[in-house]
């Protein structure tokens, strides 16, 4: 491979030659620290440019979310069947943004359009896998009036907890509570999106899956629509910190799978959804996972 000389070499006949280097760049996985010495450096600098959007996308999504919140406060004033649909719309609408402005930066490689097959559903549960803490924002992104069974934490949140609120969202704080207001909330006609591992998968490809998602569907007597999340990042995934920078670009890839009827007993329901997932997933996070 051909050493660049820097003293001999005009601005113009360099161009060619970064040209090429960058296209070998991004053929390559990871940040290569072999190769000409003109190509490690660009490879050094080519992932601090990408460290950089990196921070600079979370401190914009930190600045939507936070005057979201703000924007949204009003709407306490407004009956809850008025302000449920525009807050869930104006958070879709923050996802969606977000996920747009990191794909077009090259950060990310999104493959979501199956999704859009869900729009105007009613009356049915979104039981995504979930491998990491970006999986709801893939979802929210394209499935605008989606309500979430939340963590308890998030209700006090500074960027996601009057959101949250307003939009309807069901807190897991006290699981009677939590139990009664998911069913209410799938009897009334809405679309209520439900991670069945319970956390982050731990153990791939699923963790397992409790009978709580199906309880739920059997009292509402609603549908299962499963959704199949693969990435090849462990980004977001249990015990990576938010601030701490992985390889790019991260690909995400999330698809309706089958449907299934909440039928039979409680545990059975529970055992179909994880043989399910386990014969159609074969790692959640998979980093040779490419998009066609």
């Amino acid at each position: 491979m051909t050493v660049i000389n820097y003293t001999e070499t005009s601005p113009d006949s360099c161009l060619p030659e970064c040209l090429a280097a960058l296209a070998r760049l991004e053929q390559k996985d990871g940040y290569p620290e072999s190769g000409s010495k003109f190509e490690i450096m660009l490879s050094r600098y080519f992932r601090l440019a990408q460290i950089i959007l990196f921070y600079l996308m979370l401190c914009w999504l930190g600045a939507m979310l936070l005057l979201g919140n703000i924007a949204v406060l009003p709407l306490l004033l407004a009956p809850r069947p008025l302000r449920q649909p525009v807050v869930q719309w104006a958070i879709s609408a923050i996802c969606r943004c977000f996920l747009a402005g990191a794909q077009a930066c090259g950060l990310m490689r999104l493959d979501l359009r199956a999704l859009d097959r869900l729009k105007g559903r009613e009356h049915m549960l979104l039981v995504p896998n979930h491998p990491s803490m970006i999986d709801a924002f893939l979802v929210l992104s394209r499935v605008p009036r989606a309500v979430c069974l939340m963590k308890a934490s998030i209700s006090s949140n500074l960027f996601l907890g009057a959101g949250a609120y307003l939009a309807g969202y069901v807190s897991n704080r006290h699981p009677e509570q939590m139990f009664r207001a998911a069913i209410r909330c799938v009897q009334q006609g809405n679309v209520l999106m439900i991670f069945p591992e319970g956390t982050r998968t731990t153990r791939q490809p699923v963790n397992d899956i409790g009978g709580s998602v199906a309880l739920i569907a059997k009292k509402a007597a609603a549908p299962l629509q499963t959704i199949i999340i693969t990435t090849n990042s462990p980004y977001l995934s249990k015990g990576w910190k938010i601030w701490r920078p992985p390889l790019f670009p991260l690909i995400y890839r999330a698809e309706p799978g089958k449907q299934f009827e909440a039928n039979g007993p409680r545990d059975e329901i529970a055992r179909n959804l994880q043989q399910y997932f386990e014969a159609s997933i074969k790692l959640s996070i998979d980093p040779e996972l490419r998009l066609d």
